[in-house]
């Protein structure tokens, strides 16, 4: 299928709805946004795409957690086209005080350094459809010298919203180094905020995915979030080695149950 693209011509829509518009004129701004003249639903025919009640039309969950193509070309690992976002929908959520946020966790910029980093796939892919980031908080275990992140990583068009934190994050409730309790709770519903968890250590990211699960107080901040749950599967066991546990029927239990919650929430590869 052709690749579409939004019509929308606005590089940054906060910018907009902070001067000030009529309901009517943040319709038809938001409207701008469809990638097709009716909507998502004209793209997928088969109607088998999800609904969040806060964040509209999200990709259906299947197997292998990765773009369909992965099943037939191990090449498509990294292929991020499989996700839907309806950018109609997080845009008439917007109100004139509303911030965007990325809380990035495991937020290495070099591990893939053969071709686009997939976190900067994702900010340009917003910033497409005039999303643009006021905040994005990298967090990073592994020990990176800030010239480098800043000099060669980073592209410079996110140099004034990106902070560069680099320590690993843990899942202890309340604690400085659990981003959802020290960043997420300083934000509020009428923030747009993203999160990206993918860390390769079980035992820190499955807490953190779960207490966003079962806090309301945490789950009902967040609109987007990508998670690459480490279970078994053997299509991707050389890669994902000893971080795995589980199986993807905990994966489809948990992305389920998230949704439910009005996150959407997207396999991260």
């Amino acid at each position: 299928m052709k690749r579409l693209t939004a019509i929308n011509s606005v590089k940054n829509i906060m910018e907009v709805v902070r001067e000030g518009i009529t309901v009517v004129e943040q319709e038809n701004l938001c409207k701008s946004l469809r990638i097709h003249p009716e909507g998502l639903n004209a793209v997928f025919p088969s109607k088998q795409l999800s609904k969040s009640s806060r964040t509209g039309y999200i990709e259906p969950l299947t197997t292998p957690m990765r773009h369909p193509d992965f099943c037939n070309n191990r090449k498509a690992a990294m292929d991020m086209k499989y996700m839907v976002h309806d950018y109609e929908a997080m845009c008439l959520s917007l109100k004139s005080t509303s911030r965007i946020v990325l809380i990035d966790m495991g937020a290495s910029l070099s591990f893939h350094r053969r071709g686009v980093v997939p976190i900067v796939h994702l900010l340009n892919e917003y910033k497409k459809f005039g999303f643009v980031f006021d905040h994005i908080y990298g967090f990073e275990i592994t020990q990176q010298d800030p010239n480098e992140v800043y000099n060669d990583l980073l592209p410079e068009e996110f140099m004034s919203s990106y902070h560069w934190i680099n320590v690993g994050v843990n899942a202890t409730h309340g604690g400085k180094l659990n981003p959802l309790d020290s960043i997420l709770r300083s934000f509020n519903e009428d923030d747009l905020v993203v999160v990206k968890l993918d860390v390769d250590t079980t035992s820190v990211e499955v807490p953190l995915a779960k207490q966003l699960l079962n806090d309301d107080s945490l789950n009902k901040l967040v609109d987007q979030f990508y998670f690459e749950h480490h279970v078994f599967m053997n299509e991707i066991a050389p890669s994902w080695g000893t971080s795995m546990e589980g199986s993807l029927k905990d994966t489809f239990d948990l992305f389920s149950a998230l949704r439910e919650k009005a996150v959407a929430a997207h396999f991260w590869p």
